[in-house]
């Protein structure tokens, strides 16, 4: 077998294949820059969320006499319930985590 000698690179060449690596090399650093960036925001999520606030998990709430729930939501970090009390409607609103109360709104008729 024959080996053919290759000529060398021309100075267009040399500054083409100069011009792709720094090309790459940019493209590698963003790449890894963004890869960081993510790895860094799911680590603030865990260890931000992670001890926050105690769920609970029994919890017993206390209606008036002749309340009737009549309806119940999620609103982002909320729950929130609505009673008949006697014909008047209220709203409830619980934190959705600890279901510690955050809130109350009653509606009455003009008399």
């Amino acid at each position: 077998m024959t080996e053919t000698e290759l000529p060398g690179k021309t100075p267009e060449q040399a500054a083409l294949i100069a011009r792709v690596r720094r090309m790459m090399l940019i493209a590698g650093l963003t790449t890894a820059l963004a890869v960081a960036a993510v790895l860094i925001a799911i680590g603030y999520r865990l260890f931000r969320s992670g001890g926050s606030a105690a769920t609970a998990s029994d919890v017993t709430a206390v209606l008036p006499k002749g309340a009737r729930i009549t309806a119940t939501a999620v609103a982002g970090e909320e729950l929130v319930v609505t009673l008949d009390i006697g014909g008047t409607t209220e709203i409830r609103t619980f934190d959705a985590r600890t279901l510690k109360p955050l809130g109350r709104l009653k509606f009455a008729n003009e008399p």
